[in-house]
């Protein structure tokens, strides 16, 4: 999960309010996870980010975006089993929406990025 999203949970826990935090999120009408994926998930993490997703599981919107297939999300945490129960909670109503192509924020910066057709500067 994103690094922000994973560091308030962190926080909330370490000061005993993680239920609270948890509820919190829970409650709005729109969640944003950016980068599943990015960065791997400790045990502690995933599974905080595991209740959060629960939580919110058809009581409000979660929209998530990362860098990797569903069948590498195993990688994340390191944990197949959170994979697949977080998974199903996110495909269960999903819409799905694979962008592929060149990125976005390069668009502007061919001269700096290589293809597999040009050798590097």
């Amino acid at each position: 999960m994103r690094e922000d999203l994973v560091r308030k949970l962190r926080k909330a826990y370490s000061l005993g309010s993680l239920p609270k935090q948890l509820a919190s999120l829970a409650r709005q009408s729109l969640v944003v996870i950016d980068e599943v994926g990015h960065l791997p998930l400790n045990r502690a993490a995933a599974n905080m980010s595991f209740k959060l997703v629960s939580r919110r599981y058809e009581k409000g919107s979660t929209i998530i975006t990362s860098n990797k297939f569903f069948a590498e999300w195993g990688t994340v945490p390191g944990d197949e089993v959170w994979a697949t129960a977080i998974l199903n909670r996110f495909l269960h109503h999903c819409k799905g929406i694979a962008i592929n192509g060149p990125s976005y924020r390069l668009k502007d910066r061919a001269d700096l990025v290589s293809t597999a057709d040009e050798p590097a500067p």
